[in-house]
């Protein structure tokens, strides 16, 4: 077995054992990188050229320093609150029937390329999992912990069905564009269209499953409180 070619993966190495130690993340991910690089033979010149390119061709993580204090400051001031009162507004409003509404919205929204207009920090912490809780409780008299916990798990496993599943419609998001050189290589040479045609059956697929499950959770805290 020839050892030395094996030594390149020394980055998953580093990744597993500092996120094991919990150490922080970016240096963590950035020691890997730097490591991997040197084992291949770049020089750290061309090693931070393309941890650069990488940056900036993802900079859109930068808008998450602009999203949380903003977000932070609308909770600050009664975000969470304003939308409790609301939702307690409609008496037959449930966690399972507004999460499916909100399912819907990812998806439609994710399918037109707007997958970043909602997200766990920015609708869900503060809006939809507030307004899921305020339903269960307004609907069953109050829940417990556990029902409470299973809720706001059911709010953000729904922003990602509906997001994960809408945004393939959309032809020019990301995985498409890998999915389809992904195909090429194999000999598969399909349009980005196609592929956008081919995920709606999917998309279909998925809301219909998780909106069973979501309105399955309805039934399930109702039993509960019996």
């Amino acid at each position: 077995m020839n050892l030395p070619q094996y030594f390149v993966l020394a980055g998953i190495l580093i990744v597993v054992v500092g996120f094991a130690l919990r150490l922080n993340p970016m240096i963590v991910v950035t020691v890997a990188a730097l490591a991997t690089g040197l084992i291949a033979g770049k020089g750290p010149l061309e090693i931070v050229s393309l941890l650069g390119k990488a940056f900036n061709d993802n900079r859109i993580i930068a808008i998450v320093w602009i999203v949380l204090p903003v977000i932070g400051l609308l909770e600050r001031h009664g975000l969470r609150e304003r939308a409790t009162a609301t939702i307690r507004r409609f008496k037959a409003a449930t966690a399972g029937r507004l999460l499916v509404l909100y399912l819907l919205f990812r998806q439609v929204t994710a399918a037109l390329g707007l997958n970043t207009i909602a997200g766990h920090p920015q609708t869900v912490r503060p809006l939809v999992a507030p307004m899921a809780l305020a339903a269960a409780e307004q609907q069953h008299n109050g829940i417990e912990e556990e029902s409470a916990e299973e809720v706001k798990a059911f709010a953000a496993a729904t922003d990602n069905v509906g997001n994960f599943f809408g945004e393939d419609i959309f032809i020019a998001i990301g995985s498409i564009v890998l999915i389809q050189s992904t195909l090429a290589g194999y000999g598969y040479n399909l349009a980005p269209l196609d592929l956008a045609i081919w995920a709606i059956p999917t998309a279909i697929a998925a809301f219909l499953i998780h909106g069973f499950r979501l309105l399955r959770l309805d039934r399930r805290l109702k039993r509960r409180r019996k």
